[in-house]
């Protein structure tokens, strides 16, 4: 009888033992939790009503249904904020994650001094965006301006970069992809570090060259952190907003809510940030928050789609 009585204890301990654990697991957890639900969950589902709502700050919101959601097919700068948006991000990612991964394989090497140069490639990545926007500025500057100056050198005429409707957007373009390379240079290596090395040695062994390689080792194995970055990446492109809204402010001597010139630089976050603050119609920018919102979720599942792998080392 003993026996059996001593396993059916020791299970009933462990079945304790396992519920004070999950207890404690959600005990650990628990201010992350609360902070999501209080700066993330409730600020989203307030943000939902008042898109329904005439509200200013002044006085209490008013409930006039899909009203601020219709006013958005009347906007003249809408249609432009959503061009913008949509170039600035489908030009920014495919250009970035190319060069980060070809940066990420050129300083991935066992050589002197290496730290040192992938320490500074990665340094404006922890730069403030403000910052580098102003030091950006000065890069593009017409008459002082290190591009300007390199260009005439070579015999080019000065650009207008932030003043004229063909480059402004370009200028903005080439600024985040610099910005953020570091960041995804970083992450590649990773990736890259995470391939075992046999696969190397045995295609050498077989004669495959480094081209050869690339596309059917590195390439095909990467496509994980491929994946995890064009995903960020877009999501963090349809929300640009900082660069554009101090290149615009100090570039054009203007109101820095302009998205100039003539709405070529001109974002949706920008508008957002624009009808609530500076014209007080919460409301109507919380609709414009939730449709880009529907881009961000759409864009996201069609690059799920496109980029589901299956990798198998």
């Amino acid at each position: 009888m003993a026996v059996t009585e001593a396993p059916v204890k020791s299970r009933r301990a462990a079945r304790r033992f396992g519920n004070r654990g999950g207890l404690a697991g959600y005990f650990f957890i628990a201010p992350s939790l609360i902070f999501i639900l209080a700066f993330v969950v409730v600020p989203i589902f307030g943000a939902l009503w008042y898109s329904f709502t005439d509200y200013d700050l002044m006085s209490a919101p008013k409930w006039v249904g899909l009203r601020n959601y219709s006013n958005l097919l009347e906007d003249n700068r809408y249609p432009a904020a959503i061009r913008n948006t949509l170039a600035f991000a489908f030009a920014t990612v495919p250009t970035g994650v190319v060069t980060s991964l070809l940066l990420a394989m050129l300083i991935n090497r066992s050589i002197r001094g290496i730290y040192s140069f992938r320490a500074m490639f990665y340094m404006p990545v922890v730069s403030s965006f403000v910052a580098v926007s102003l030091i950006w500025l000065w890069f593009y500057d017409v008459q002082l301006g290190l591009f300007n100056d390199i260009f005439e050198t070579l015999g080019i005429p000065r650009i207008k970069w932030l003043r004229s409707q063909d480059t402004s957007l370009l200028s903005i373009i080439l600024l985040s992809v610099w910005k953020n390379m570091g960041l995804n240079m970083v992450i590649y290596m990773a990736g890259l570090q995470g391939i075992p090395g046999h696969l190397y040695e045995a295609a050498e062994i077989d004669g495959a060259g480094r081209v050869s390689q690339f596309f059917r080792i590195t390439f095909p194995l990467l496509a994980p952190t491929t994946f995890f970055v064009v995903i960020v990446y877009f999501i963090g492109a349809l929300q640009m907003f900082i660069q554009v809204m101090i290149m615009t402010m100090v570039g054009e001597n203007t109101s820095a809510l302009t998205g100039g010139p003539v709405d070529s630089t001109v974002t949706v976050v920008l508008l957002v940030f624009s009808n609530a603050f500076e014209y007080l119609k919460m409301g109507y920018a919380s609709a414009m928050s939730f449709v880009l919102f529907l881009i961000i979720g759409l864009v996201t599942l069609i690059n799920t789609r496109l980029l589901s792998y299956d990798v198998d080392f």
